[in-house]
């Protein structure tokens, strides 16, 4: 068994990183916001509704979730 140096790191092998998003309760609010502009695009696009859906999909994708994400 080979002693590690003290300038090596500790070696246990691939190391895994986690992104981990800190996400506050603005953030919260406006991907929940997003999500529900989203579904009420979709149900206005099945009723017909050819004015309304596509505006709520696109204030819903483009920019309540990428606020919700980018927001500090």
């Amino acid at each position: 068994m080979k002693k590690q140096k003290k300038d090596e790191p500790h070696s246990t092998g691939k190391r895994s990183e986690v992104l981990k998003l800190k996400l506050k309760l603005k953030n919260w609010l406006f991907l929940v916001a997003g999500i529900l502009f989203i579904g009420l695009g979709y149900l206005f696009l099945s009723t017909g509704s050819m004015v309304a859906a596509p505006i709520l999909l696109v204030l819903g994708y483009c920019v309540l979730i990428p606020v919700g994400i980018i927001l500090k």
